[in-house]
């Protein structure tokens, strides 16, 4: 049981939803995404905030009593808007340095179901694996084919040749969050030559991307 227990992620960075979504799948998703991440012994970062989705998966996490970080942007932070903060809050100028922000602290990301919001900051860690800006692994929790639609649009992409099939492997997909945290333990990043020869140093100093090592923020 105790091998079980240990995961090599201190940290995982979750984007999902302020909405809670019409089915209760979606809810109860969350939170059992979060006491998985208890039982794992894993920490989680989030954008803040105890609406929707995330104010589950966050609370879930607080209760078993792992670290909670929320990375909210300054003009996020009225409560009326975002509901307390549950945990640790880090207040952040703008949405771009909030993800930033998000991405340096954490080991791999997972998205729950969400709208636009979640989708941007999903697809945009996608495209730093993609370029080789970090080798973090990315998760969908695809609760009830919710993201169905959205791996077909990216198989077509595949197909029709904008997305190279070792691109479309990022993507670490499951429809539960046990079976999602397991997979993205496994998951080892492959990286075509091209992106392999490039060297992002420069973009590093322009704090968009996470530190090489995460664990100096520990």
């Amino acid at each position: 049981m105790e091998e079980e227990i240990k995961s090599r992620f201190k940290r995982i960075c979750v984007f999902c939803g302020s909405s809670s979504g019409k089915k209760a799948s979606y809810q109860e998703a969350a939170i059992e995404l979060g006491k998985e991440l208890v039982e794992k012994r894993i920490d989680l970062v989030y954008g803040g905030g105890s609406v929707g989705l995330m104010g589950l998966v966050s609370q879930a996490v607080h209760d078993g009593g792992r670290h909670v970080l929320g990375v909210i942007p300054r003009t996020l932070m009225p409560r009326e808007i975002t509901g307390e903060t549950i945990g640790e809050v880090r207040a952040v100028s703008d949405m771009h340095q909030r993800k930033a922000e998000m991405a340096r602290q954490a080991d791999a990301f997972i998205a729950l179901p969400g709208g636009y919001g979640t989708l941007e900051e999903l697809l945009e860690v996608i495209t730093w694996a993609q370029l080789g800006i970090h080798r973090k692994p990315v998760g969908l929790l695809n609760v009830e084919g919710y993201y169905n639609s959205l791996l077909s649009f990216i198989d077509k992409a595949v197909d029709e040749g904008f997305i190279s099939p070792t691109a479309r492997r990022i993507i670490v997909s499951a429809p539960t969050a046990k079976q999602l945290v397991r997979e993205l333990e496994e998951y080892i990043p492959e990286y075509d030559e091209m992106t392999a020869k490039l060297i992002w140093e420069e973009v590093g100093r322009l704090n968009y991307v996470p530190d090489p090592d995460p664990s100096v923020h520990s």
